[in-house]
């Protein structure tokens, strides 16, 4: 997923995405997935979950695994949500109270991956009354007709598909 998030130009659209965002005083959230390292409670009958089990990089609390990327890094004015379990931030955390109370009404999810994370989100906020812009180029799975296909045939259809550069220009 890493060399598709470079190779796709994610990273870079990401980047000046949320430079964009902070100049803006619009808020960055991290949603970042936690395991532990005594593995209660994690799931482990899907695929996914699998993968990741075996996987020699571990998303354990503190490590560089579960930080944002360095091209982003983690401003003091960034808002994080950790979760340790599903594939949205939504049902695992304090995200839908968190934006209620601050009269948030656009999320615009990025990064990682088209394949579980952004889809999720996008129709859990759209199913909780949020408007969604998905930044075509700020987001990434694999494979990349994937991505393609499932923002062309699927989050289009509940959700505004912008560029980077459209979203920056909206907020100038």
């Amino acid at each position: 997923m890493a060399a598709a998030a470079r190779e796709s130009g994610c990273i870079a659209a990401l980047t000046r995405l949320v430079a964009a965002a902070r100049a803006a005083g619009v808020r960055v959230i991290h949603s970042v997935f936690h395991q532990r390292e005594d593995g209660w409670g994690d799931n482990t009958d899907l695929l996914l979950f699998k993968v990741i089990e075996k996987s020699p990089v571990k998303m354990y609390a503190g490590s560089d695994a579960v930080k944002p990327i360095d091209e982003i890094g983690q401003d003091p004015a960034d808002f994080v949500i950790v979760r340790h379990h599903g594939m949205s931030p939504f049902p695992a955390s304090e995200l839908n109270a968190v934006l209620r109370n601050e009269g948030v009404n656009t999320i615009i999810p990025a990064g990682v991956s088209v394949n579980w994370a952004i889809t999720n989100l996008t129709f859990d906020a759209v199913n909780r009354g949020f408007d969604v812009v998905v930044p075509r180029d700020a987001v990434t799975g694999i494979p990349a007709e994937y991505v393609e296909l499932a923002i062309d045939h699927s989050l289009a259809f509940v959700s505004t598909i912008a560029t980077t550069d459209e979203i920056v220009a909206a907020w100038k």
